[in-house]
């Protein structure tokens, strides 16, 4: 049956752009990019963990964030660096659907935080008065686990209609981990029921999340341009530059991505390894490096872990 046809396929993962993959030193940056990656989110986890001052919604949101992040890593990292170590492209049918899912569930679990923020960004800014009492901590954990739970929900069908697909033969992907878009493309049979769940999946979390984020941003544009003096303005906009880089980070690359997948067809595979590398390594890195930077009380804390590590003890209560 198709069925059992692809339960036993394996996949061939493909390359990198830059750099030959039977080389073992190429993996010593990935490596470093990814322990960078855990050190940054593991930072803010523990500064929020231990900090009681930011038991508050946007840092429990951050909180996700940086969960969402490391769950993104260590679902990608892993294949690229056996790859790289031990030069094996190979892997199973059931071990790359799994990987399929994790990569599109945090992925969605990302999407809708970045959008959970963008909201909590809109009533402190819309609505200041109403803060406190719009997002609590009840709240924000109540809009953490229905993330989990949509994501859950949406995600939980796209392997196993892929185990309804024949494959044929050992077939290669275009990336160093697996894609449902690109999964589907080495099919031998029917794909449209497939293909357009996949779709439903996209423009249900991703597109929609997307689209609120622009509607929550449009609105907080339009209160701030209503204020009175420019430093009121700037003082407002200043509180949602570091969300507007999260928001650009991830945004952008997945919107080319998928575009590529859909309509690029005559594109080199270079161009899709590295749009999607861009996609799923660099937010990780850069979330937790952006926040430490803009927000003063997790900066304030690092600064004191690294004072505490670098300086005498006399000297830890100067910094």
């Amino acid at each position: 049956t198709n069925s059992s046809q692809a339960r036993t396929q394996s996949f061939l993962l493909g390359g990198f752009p830059a750099w030959g993959t039977t080389q073992v030193w190429s993996a010593v940056p990935l490596c470093s990019t990814y322990l960078l990656v855990l050190l940054g989110n593991l930072t803010v986890l523990s500064i929020i963990r231990a900090e009681q001052s930011l038991h508050s919604p946007m840092y429990l949101l951050l909180a996700m964030l940086a969960l969402a992040d490391l769950g993104l890593s260590t679902s990608t990292f892993p294949t690229m660096l056996r790859m790289l170590w031990l030069e094996t492209r190979e892997v199973s049918f059931g071990t790359c659907l799994t990987q399929m899912f994790f990569i599109h569930s945090f992925t969605d679990i990302e999407s809708a935080v970045i959008l959970a923020m963008a909201f909590d960004r809109y009533v402190a800014i819309c609505h200041p008065l109403r803060y406190s009492s719009v997002l609590t901590n009840a709240v924000t954990t109540k809009i953490c686990v229905a993330i989990v739970v949509r994501t859950t929900l949406v995600q939980f069908p796209l392997p196993i209609l892929l185990t309804q697909l024949c494959f044929t033969g050992a077939t290669k992907l275009s990336h160093p981990y697996c894609l449902h878009p690109d999964i589907i493309k080495q099919a031998g049979s029917d794909t449209r029921i497939s293909s357009a769940y996949g779709l439903f999946v996209l423009l249900s979390t991703l597109g929609l999340d997307l689209l609120f984020v622009l509607l929550s941003y449009l609105l907080i544009l339009k209160t701030i341009l209503n204020l009175a003096t420019w430093r009121e303005r700037l003082k407002a906009l200043n509180t949602c530059i570091s969300h507007i880089c999260a928001v650009l980070l991830f945004f952008v690359p997945m919107i080319c991505l998928s575009m590529m997948h859909r309509f690029g067809k005559h594109l080199s595979p270079q161009a899709y390894v590295f749009t999607a590398n861009l996609h799923f390594l660099v937010p990780p890195i850069l979330n937790p490096i952006i926040y430490s930077v803009k927000t003063k009380p997790i900066r304030r804390q690092v600064l004191r872990m690294l004072c505490q590590r670098g300086l005498p003890r006399s000297r830890v209560a100067t910094c």
